[in-house]
């Protein structure tokens, strides 16, 4: 019996998958020498694989193309990217790359679409969808946009008194168009309802007859917006709210002509485990059939199809890695492995809702496992990670082997003979992936942390105008200069 962790990872999983795969004992990432790059940055470290964010899009927008096909859908696909999933300029300017469309959540958002314009990454046909409840100062930055002749924002109505500030401050000589966002019922689990976000669907039609009919030559309806918390799973719960929102739209339509979209938000889940398993192309057939089906039955046209997808677009495009810098033992149970840097500073979702992310070892993959906790080295109780999304443990390999050979040492990778690098001197390096959605917008980059634990140098790979995978540092590691200056011990 293989005792290695190769040989409980092949037991286990289909493996080598996409995008992760062992070669001489060390993991790749995208292809990626993960083992040069220690080398060279060493740890903790953050990498950012620009490539895989144009791979996935361009993945869902031929999902969608061979649904609508197969359905023969009448309907447009629009593929937008939510911000808030990583506002940082190499993000939104890769995805723009790809022929996409943009969703904002606040105020400075308008801001980063301004600059996108200075900058010619968009122009003024763009769809630009704004969600949220908004506050003056985002309605006052859409208005402006609409007024500038940006002909494609759609401000998603999140309360019925949003549309009176619209009302004041528009001056467009066209008609603006307007979203509205129905206030889901939220899954049985949740300790509410229904969503805080959008407007009641019983409560939608009156406030279209109220409001906005009649009002054709100077707004209109454009836009249904759904959104579930859950994301976007094959279960009753999705499909009872998604054919709830199209029954919804079916009505809608037949007394607003104008009202040509519905927005689906995101929610599709992205590899968050070895075992995991999603039939994309399945869902969207569903999706699109169910639309198709509901408008076929009510005899309206089918609406145009919008997405949201955040952590589908830029999640799998980023990795953290750590080394393991101490192991301790504090009962005959529990094995610790010390991480050089923390859980909560730099992937708070695992702290914060418990998320689990891709876990795997850089090196040492034959020598042999063992179950162990991943401690942070703030000195906060909940700084771990203790379990993966699949099974409730977490499994390394042992940084030494039964024969003493190998253990933990100064960070930084010794060249060594081909497929021997179990026998190397030196730590253990783990690696978490798929971790480019939210975790810098939450933790808050380049800021104040917990301990005052700096943030890890960050390096971007991408590919040049010649298609030659290139280097280069975004943000090297957080100096406690910054961190003094910030808190005023420096001037």
């Amino acid at each position: 019996m293989n005792n290695s962790y190769l040989g409980l990872v092949d037991q286990t999983f289909n493996f080598p998958q996409e995008g992760i795969e062992v070669e001489e004992g060390y993991l790749k990432f995208n292809g990626i020498d993960l083992k040069a790059l220690i080398k060279k940055h060493g740890t903790p470290l953050k990498v950012s694989y620009l490539p895989k964010i144009g791979i996935n899009i361009n993945k869902a927008k031929q999902y969608f193309a061979a649904a609508m096909k197969r359905h023969k859908y009448e309907g447009r696909y629009f593929y937008c990217y939510c911000t808030k999933s990583s506002h940082f300029s190499f993000v939104v300017e890769e995805a723009l790359k790809h022929d996409i469309h943009l969703e904002t959540s606040y105020a400075y958002d308008i801001d980063i679409i301004n600059q996108l314009y200075k900058k010619r990454k968009i122009n003024k046909d763009i769809n630009i969808v704004c969600n949220g409840f908004k506050q003056k100062p985002y309605t006052t930055r859409i208005a402006k946009l609409i007024n500038s002749g940006f002909k494609n924002v759609i401000p998603v109505l999140d309360n019925k008194d949003e549309l009176q500030m619209y009302k004041r401050s528009i001056k467009s000589k066209e008609p603006f168009k307007l979203g509205i966002r129905i206030a889901a019922e939220e899954e049985p689990s949740f300790p509410f309802y229904t969503s805080r976000l959008g407007i009641r669907a019983k409560d939608v039609l009156e406030f279209y007859v109220d409001e906005i009919e009649g009002n054709e030559d100077k707004f209109q309806l454009k836009m249904l917006h759904i959104f579930l918390n859950k994301g976007i799973k094959d279960d009753i719960y999705y499909w009872s709210e998604l054919r709830k929102s199209i029954n919804l739209y079916c009505q809608l339509k037949k007394i607003c002509p104008e009202l040509d979209s519905i927005n689906i938000g995101g929610g599709f889940p992205i590899k968050h485990s070895l075992a995991f398993e999603y039939d994309y192309q399945f869902m969207i057939n569903e999706i699109i059939s169910n639309i198709k089906s509901a408008c076929k039955k009510a005899k309206v046209p089918v609406p145009n199809i919008y997405t949201e997808f955040g952590s589908y677009t830029v999640g799998e495009s980023m990795a953290h890695i750590y080394s393991v810098i101490g192991e301790k033992t504090q009962n005959d149970r529990e094995t610790w492995y010390m991480i050089d840097s923390s859980f909560i500073t730099t992937l708070p979702d695992t702290w914060g809702i418990g998320e689990k992310f891709l876990m795997l070892p850089i090196n040492k993959w034959n020598n042999e496992y063992q179950r162990v906790v991943l401690g942070g080295i703030t000195c906060d109780g909940h700084d771990y990670y203790d379990s993966e999304e699949h099974i409730n443990e977490v499994f390394l390999p042992k940084i030494r082997n039964d024969n003493g050979v190998g253990g933990l040492g100064v960070p930084s990778i010794e060249a060594s003979p081909k497929n021997t690098a179990e026998t190397d001197n030196e730590p253990l390096y783990v690696g978490f992936f798929h971790t480019g959605a939210y975790q810098d917008q939450i933790s808050g980059y380049g800021g104040i942390k917990h301990c005052l634990i700096p943030s890890p140098k960050h390096i971007i790979l991408e590919y040049d105008k010649n298609g030659k995978l290139i280097e280069w540092v975004y943000a090297k590691q957080q100096t406690s200069q910054s961190m003094l200056k910030i808190l005023g011990y420096l001037r």
